[in-house]
This record gives C-alpha cells, structure tokens and sequence, in this order.
C-alpha cells in the first residue's frame, strides 16, 4: 500500500530521468480510492503515514477548531489531491506553501498546491479548520454525537469528516498524534496512550498516541466529563477506560461490571487469536442515544444501552475480537466485512463458551436452527451483502455459523492455527476475503471453493450445518 519512490540518488542520474515525475506527468488524484460500495470515500494519489492533530473544542457551542498536518507520499504526479472533510477550513498549505482549496460534492475538500507534486514526494498538508460537528450533516446523517457535557466522533463507515481531513478509507492507514484542548474540568479521550496532560490559563490540554498504522473510521474522539479506571492485562498492556459521570447508576454499575472485564477478556482471545496487537487497550461509555457500539482501535466506543440491562459482556467480547479482526488487520473494500463481523461474532462465542454458556457448535446450531429456510436472513450474503446490507444481523449472525462450519470442515488443529496467523502475516495492514480463502485452502490443504460460495456467496440457507 504504502510506495516509497523517488531515492535521492536519482537525481544524479540525469536531468531526464527527472521529467516524468514532474509536471509533465501530473495530474489530479481520484475523488475515490475505488471502494465499490462508497465510491466517493477516500481519495487516490496519495498515501498517508501520519496524522498530526492540534485542535481545541468548546463544550457550550459545540466548536471544534485547530489544524490537522497530514504526511503523505505521493504515488502517481499530482497538479491538485481531495481530501473527505466536512468542516468550514480557512487555510491550506502544502510543503509550507499556501495551497489553493475549493469544496466539491458532499465531503470533498480539492487541494490545489502551488507546484505539482512529483510521484514519490513525501508532502506535508497541514489544514486549518472550525466548525460546530454536530450542525453539519452529508448523505443526511452526521457522526457526530451531541452529548449535555461535550461531543462524540463515532460511527462506521465514516466518521473522521466531522473531525479531521483525511484519505478516510481503510486501506490508507496510518499513526496518530491527538493533542485536544478543552476548558479545564473537561477531559478528551481518544486512541492509544495518553501521553501527556497539562493545564494552563484555564485549558487543559490532552495528547493522545497511536503508534500503529489505524484506518481512519477507529480514530475516535469523546469530549466531556469521565470517571477513568486504569489497569493491565497478564502482558501488561495498559487498560484505560472511561465513563460519561452523567449515566445513570444503574447503567453505570452495569457498563462497569462489563467494561471492566476487559483485561481478563483480551488475555482470553490471545489464546485463540495470537498476541494482543497493540500498546492499549480499553473504552469508553458516554452519555449518548444511540444503540450501536464501535471497535474504536484500543479505545472501544460503547453505547450506554448495551448496559441498560446487563454487563453487556457479550458485546465487550465482541468489540475486542474487532482488535484483531477489523483493527489489526483491516478489510481492503467494505465488501469483505464478514471479516470484521463474522470473527467478532465468533468471538463471543468463544467467550460465552468459555464462561459456561453452552459450546460454540451449540451456538452455531441454535443459530442456525432459529432461522427457516424461507426466512430472508438466509438472502444475505455474508461475502458481499451491498451496503445496504452490510451491518444486516445475517452478516454478524450468519458469519459466525460459517465460520463455525468452517471449523468442522477443516479439522480443529487446521482451524487454530488459521485463527492465529492470519493476523500474524496482515499484521497492521489489510486482507480480502479471497486472501483468507487462500490461507484457509493452505493450512487445511482442502478446495473450499464450494464452502465459501455456499456459506458466503449463496442467497439461500445451506442445507447442512456440520458437525451436527
């Protein structure tokens, strides 16, 4: 993904060698990375390393302000590159130069620098910006979530618009540095470590760290006041978690007998799924409306209504398994989700079985027994459901049988080892479907050619589940 052309050596060889990778050969960057689902999100030309965040809210307006300095190389000569960014931005610059900029379809910033790009050139685009996120809506939604103490970024596909200018597709992943500013009182949250807090002339300042490559749609941003908790798994990676001090006692009780089970849950999932990937670990629950929860990468977004109830440790389990399927190695088009879904389902599983609740074939059958052969949860698609689809309960539901039936036909041994080496060798990068078919074909030494287009690629119920 990431091309690294254009050594300095080059140079010496010859003022013509020098021509195609000048103006002669630039041109604009592609609106879209090619993601047949969302052809609009993220953007070609380009690929970024990093992401340099500077940026100060105020809770009473809901204002997010500061400038964002992206590094990027160049892969093709580019005379002007998008970015997906919803805010108002007042300046751009390209390698320190003032950059033309102009706005074109729902999220797309055009930037214009003052010379071409060559193909190979390492830029930094640095983006100053303001806006109130959750009065900005594209495709008539927003991914910003209003909250009484502050604000949250948090949704997928996309969420970075109402936050950051970025290549916001999975397969541009990058590092993070996160410095908020809020007034002092309220606290920031986001990915990785925290690594450092001051205040100073009535601001308190946060600096957040991701040192591992993160698809944009996990960056995750909670503004607001938080009760913070701190622990270490047996590995001793460092547990934050955080909740909304506004939830009620009852869910705040529940989403803590859960959330605070996560170092016991990712010691357990290592055994299944190899060693944890990342420096951090944890979550965090604020005080918001909606419903879903997100695999946030080290910094798990919770909705409180998973915790109205019940520790919601079915869904703890799940959004951790994301760590490794979906963070860790992340999908290459929005098609291939069933290896995000699928695996955190089974995931859980695997937990509810460890904690006693009945084998994972057991699972898989009541599953797979709950839904006739007429029932329209059978004409999904878990391979490529569309994107009208995509977070369809067949996806996660179906998924996880598939994936179970997968572990019957291939042997356990076979199943096991697949479990641990594909994150091993996607490690901090991307992965389709076909590759994992591959891998699965390799370990096993079987043709599942026909398993896959049954279970994954057939609008109909199969007729057997194995293993009985």
């Amino acid at each position: 993904m990431r091309l690294r052309l254009l050594a300095p050596a080059a140079a010496a060889l010859g003022f013509l060698l020098v021509i195609p990778a000048s103006a002669a050969d630039a041109g604009p960057g592609a609106p879209g990375i090619g993601d047949p689902y969302y052809p609009t999100y993220g953007n070609g030309g380009y690929d970024v390393s990093h992401y340099d965040l500077d940026l100060s809210y105020q809770p009473a307006t809901d204002t997010l302000s500061g400038t964002a300095t992206l590094q990027a190389t160049a892969t093709q000569g580019l005379t002007s590159f998008d970015l997906d960014f919803a805010l108002t931005v007042s300046k751009v610059t390209v390698d320190g130069r003032p950059a033309a900029f102009a706005t074109s379809g729902e999220q797309e910033l055009v930037v214009t620098p003052a010379r071409p790009i060559p193909r190979g050139h390492r830029i930094t685009v640095a983006v100053t910006y303001s806006g109130v996120p959750s009065s900005v809506e594209r495709y008539g939604f927003t991914s910003w979530q209003r909250t009484p103490d502050g604000g949250v970024a948090a949704n997928e596909p996309e969420s970075a618009w109402w936050w950051f200018p970025s290549n916001d597709h999975p397969l541009d992943k990058a590092t993070y540095d996160v410095d908020v500013r809020v007034p002092a009182g309220e606290q920031a949250i986001s990915n990785g470590l925290l690594v450092s807090q001051h205040t100073a002339n009535g601001w308190t300042g946060y600096h957040w760290r991701q040192d591992k490559p993160q698809a944009t749609y996990l960056a995750t941003l909670a503004l607001g006041h938080f009760d913070i908790t701190r622990s270490r798994t047996r590995a001793g990676v460092p547990v934050i978690n955080a909740y909304s001090s506004g939830l009620p006692a009852a869910t705040a009780a529940n989403a803590r007998a859960g959330v605070e089970r996560t170092a016991e849950i990712i010691d357990f999932l290592s055994g299944w799924f190899g060693p944890y990937p990342f420096d951090a670990a944890g979550g965090y629950v604020p005080d918001v409306p909606t419903h879903f929860s997100l695999e946030a990468q080290t910094r798990v977004f919770y909705s409180p209504a998973v915790f109205a109830t019940t520790d919601g440790i079915g869904t703890v389990a799940h959004e951790l398994s994301h760590q490794w399927w979906g963070d860790d190695v992340s999908l290459a088009r929005w098609s291939d989700i069933w290896l995000n879904e699928g695996f955190a389902t089974y995931g859980s599983w695997l937990w509810a079985e460890h904690q006693g609740k009945g084998t994972v074939q057991q699972i898989a059958r009541q599953t797979y027994d709950a839904y006739p052969a007429d029932d329209p949860f059978w004409t999904v698609e878990p391979g490529d459901p569309g994107p009208a689809k995509q977070f369809d309960d067949a996806v996660y539901d179906r998924g996880a049988v598939a994936i179970q039936a997968l572990r019957t036909t291939i042997g356990d041994h076979a199943f096991r080892a697949l479990l641990k080496a594909w994150p091993a060798q996607h490690r901090y990068g991307n992965g389709t479907i076909a590759e994992f078919r591959t891998l699965a074909e390799h370990l096993s030494g079987q043709d599942l050619g026909g398993f896959f287009q049954t279970w994954l690629y057939t609008p109909a119920k199969p007729a057997v589940l194995p293993g009985g």
